[in-house]
């Protein structure tokens, strides 16, 4: 099952093994813009079933990390459009990850004080400018509490990165509601102490992912819409929440009308507990459109949860980096490239090394 055809919507892909996203800071400068080096990055790849790219920042005040490609600009929409061409060319199909930081960001990288849900700073850092010259990993500042008006906005800055991408040629948008990012920082009692129509119950603590992916589902179609969420991954804060797994299920029960193509769920990274098996029965029986797991897969491991009816799809990341052929790879029985940890750097800044070198099977042997 996992080299079949799926189908929903608009969205047929090849086979329903997904490259999952995988944050990335190569984009060139001044600018933030998706280049030539990234076309060919992904094009390599474009044998899974479908690309989720890396974390794209949505607005300015969404950026965390510098050197990451942005999808506000004209420049950045026509830089996108060079990658996904490429993919197309390559028979692939790709989802761009729409990306709002929240407080996890620093005003030395986006021009602007870290907004969040309140002004709960967590000590956390992020990968920006260095007083010395040159981009480290740096703390985070103290973010301000959004107004109504910042959340208007920041719903708009999502629709508008969502028609920059159709624009540039993506197939589709995930919104990325994880991993301790704004969407996620409201779902979440600690980085959520509002009294007002966003904070509170369970209820409102979702209103912002409910009102995010329904603007951008109206805008570009639901079929062209996937979230990710992370109940079970603590990043980002100090203690786990005992109330986010539930928060998420009602989050799903929020979604579940908006036929969207997926709601994924990133597990076993980070500070983690697994998710139990009573859980993903519960999600599946409120939510009967697509899901997608991802965190540390095997071939095996993701079969099985396909043949469970728990799962969809299934996403890899870090054997993506260094086998561009992986599907191929996996369906043939081919010795996989390890992950090499000492090249750990490589993976998310430079040039080429690390990056667009890995060869395919038959150019490894």
């Amino acid at each position: 099952m996992l080299f079949t055809p799926h189908q929903f919507g608009r969205l047929s892909l090849a086979n329903r093994v997904v490259m999952a996203p995988m944050t990335r800071s190569r984009a060139d400068q001044p600018g933030d813009v998706p280049n030539e080096l990234m076309a060919t990055y992904y094009a390599q790849r474009a044998g899974a079933g479908l690309i989720v790219s890396e974390g794209t920042p949505i607005s300015e005040v969404g950026r965390g990390y510098s050197l990451t490609p942005g999808i506000y600009s004209p420049a950045q929409v026509a830089g996108w459009k060079k990658v996904t061409d490429a993919v197309h060319r390559n028979g692939g199909r790709i989802f761009v990850q729409l990306w709002h930081v929240g407080r996890r960001s620093h005003a030395s990288i986006s021009g602007h004080t870290p907004v969040s849900a309140s002004a709960v700073k967590h000590p956390d850092k992020v990968y920006g400018p260095l007083p010395e010259g040159g981009f480290g990993m740096i703390e985070t500042g103290t973010p301000r509490a959004m107004t109504l008006a910042d959340i208007e906005d920041t719903i708009g800055d999502f629709v508008t990165a969502a028609r920059n991408a159709i624009a540039a040629g993506f197939d589709g948008v995930e919104l990325h509601a994880a991993h301790g990012y704004l969407i996620d920082q409201f779902m979440r009692l600690h980085s959520n102490q509002r009294s007002d129509a966003y904070g509170g119950s369970p209820e409102k603590r979702v209103r912002l992912l409910q009102e995010v992916t329904q603007a951008v589902a109206d805008a570009v179609g639901g079929d062209r819409v996937g979230i990710r969420v992370s109940p079970f991954v603590t990043e980002g804060y100090a203690d786990e929440d005992p109330e986010i797994p539930a928060v998420t299920l009602k989050a799903m029960q929020a979604l579940a009308p908006m036929d969207l193509a997926y709601v994924h769920f990133s597990e076993n990274i980070s500070r983690y507990t697994a998710m139990p098996e009573a859980y993903r029965q519960e999600a599946r029986a409120l939510y009967r459109n697509p899901i997608m797991v991802a965190g540390k897969y095997t071939r095996d491991s993701a079969q099985e949860i396909l043949d469970k009816g728990l799962a969809d799809l299934v996403a890899f990341g870090q054997p993506f980096i260094t086998n561009p052929d992986f599907v191929t790879r996996i369906a043939r029985g081919h010795a996989l490239t390890p992950v090499n940890y000492d090249a750990h750097a490589t993976f998310y800044g430079g040039g080429g090394e690390g990056y667009t070198d890995y060869p395919a099977f038959a150019e490894a042997a």
